[in-house]
Order: structure tokens, then C-alpha cells, then sequence
């Protein structure tokens, strides 16, 4: 039953992405190919059609076109009258029952924004934003030459310092940062070394460290390009989020309940 129930939970998630948009991307011998007859293809990949880049499109498609040629030329093989086809065909359609079923108890479940709040409200540490920094650094091998630097930023004007920084770490930098001008995105406190970390957060934006920051990598020359200070996620950005999760909660007892219960009268015997 796991298995199915596995099954079941992918085959849902395919219904419920191709369904919102579901576009018609080819057309076989009058027989018209959709993203929801593709989405089993890219079920591995966690992506959806649209999301594909162009080359990748183009690939999916004639794999979507070549499979429907295929099914037809198995079918005007009389394949369906063989004793495996309708084996097969005997555990598909058992296995089909138990997917649509278990597709409209999913679509059963109602969540109320009430609830959704509630729970908002109950796991607000969830939903809770540290302050983040945005930073380039330059990093060099000595402090004698991080110094250097520093004191050629001095002499930059401010409305040319950040251009002048990049260019520097791109010039400078042995870290491999240094192809992107030093750039390290937003990061919270804790995630970089406590030295760089402590810089980092002490600054405004524009800013620069006017004394090499020394950590296990080597020197630093940190510049602080914007800063988020602590923040909570609103409940309306969240509110969809949370009441598909509670969805999802609720139709994973409602099938764990019935299917305790139908063991309770049915003759089950383990191999193993």
C-alpha cells in the first residue's frame, strides 16, 4: 500500500502543475501531444515545460513525438492481443483506479485561510528572516598587499568605488569569487567565518574594511553593497504555500486512517 500511496502522491503533483497550464505542443498524425501528456517525462527533473530552456524544449518535443509514432506503430502491431499486453493492461487499470481515487480525495480537502493563519501564527519562527548582507570581497595571499588595495581604494572617488572594487577583484582576487568581481550575494550571519562575518555585518552600505580582515583563507578587502535588516514573511505571500502543505498533511492521514482500517479485515500474509 506504501507503494501505491507513493504513486499516488507523484501522480497528484503531476495533476496539479500540468492542469494549471496545460498547452498542446505538438500535433502527431491529428493526434495533438500537451505538457500534461509530457509531464511523466520530466517528473525526475522537478521542472515543468515552460521552465525548460529552448534547446531543451525542442529536445522534450521530439521525444514526446517520437514516443507517440512508436505507440502507434505498437498498436497497429496487434501487440494488444497478446497475453503480456492484457496482463499488463489487468494491473494497470487496478493501479489507475487507485490514482483517481486518491486524486479525489486530495481534491476533497478544503483549507480555510482561517486554518492557514492559525498555523502562520503558531510556526511564526518559520517564517522569520535573519538580517542579511549582500558583500564582494578581495581576497589576497598577504596583508601587505591587501593593504595595497585598500589604500588604492582610498584614493577612489565614492561614486567610482564599487566599479573600481570589481574591477580590482576581478584583477586581484585568488578567491573564486574573483570572476565575478568578489561578488557573494546576501548571506545571514553564521554562514561565512566569524572574522568576515563580524566585518561584514559592522558596515553600511558603501562601505569598505579599511584594515585586512585575516581569516584561515588568506586577507580580505570586504565591501558591503546592500544590507535586509530582520524581517517576518507576510501571511499573504505565505498563505497558498501553507494551505497547499496543510492539504497535502490532511490527505496523508485521510489515506494512512483507510488503509489501517482495511487492514484490520483483510487476510494479509508476508513473504518476508
Amino acid at each position: 500500500m506504501r507503494k501505491y500511496i507513493v504513486g499516488g502522491l507523484v501522480a497528484l503533483s503531476l495533476v496539479a502543475s500540468s492542469a494549471v497550464a496545460d498547452k498542446v505542443i505538438a500535433e502527431v498524425n491529428g493526434k495533438k501531444i500537451t505538457t500534461q501528456d509530457i509531464a511523466p517525462m520530466l517528473a525526475q527533473s522537478g521542472m515543468k515545460f515552460e521552465q525548460l530552456p529552448p534547446q531543451i524544449k525542442q529536445k522534450v518535443v521530439d521525444q514526446a513525438i517520437e514516443r507517440e509514432l512508436l505507440k502507434e506503430k505498437a498498436i497497429k502491431s496487434g501487440v494488444e492481443r497478446s497475453k503480456e499486453f492484457k496482463e499488463a493492461l489487468a494491473k494497470l487499470k487496478s493501479d489507475l483506479a487507485l490514482e483517481v481515487w486518491m486524486r479525489k480525495q486530495f481534491n476533497s480537502i478544503t483549507i480555510s485561510d482561517k486554518e492557514a493563519k492559525e498555523f502562520y501564527k503558531k510556526n511564526i519562527d518559520k517564517f522569520k528572516r535573519p538580517e542579511m548582507v549582500h558583500a564582494r570581497h578581495i581576497l589576497v595571499k598577504s596583508e601587505e598587499e591587501a593593504k595595497k588595495i585598500i589604500d588604492e581604494l582610498k584614493k577612489t572617488p565614492k561614486d567610482k568605488l564599487k566599479a573600481k572594487f570589481i574591477e580590482l577583484a576581478r584583477t586581484k582576487s585568488v578567491g573564486p569569487s574573483g570572476k565575478r568581481g568578489g561578488d557573494l550575494g546576501f548571506f545571514a550571519k553564521g554562514q561565512m567565518v566569524k572574522p568576515f562575518s563580524d566585518a561584514a555585518f559592522s558596515m553600511k552600505p558603501g562601505e569598505f574594511t579599511t584594515t585586512p580582515v585575516k581569516t584561515q583563507f588568506g586577507y580580505h578587502i570586504i565591501y558591503v553593497e546592500e544590507k535586509k535588516p530582520a524581517s517576518t514573511v507576510p501571511f499573504a505571500q505565505v498563505k497558498e504555500k501553507i494551505k497547499q502543505q496543510l492539504k497535502m498533511k490532511k490527505f496523508q492521514e485521510l489515506v494512512k486512517k483507510e488503509a489501517q482500517k482495511l487492514k484490520k479485515s483483510a487476510k494479509i500474509k508476508k513473504m518476508i
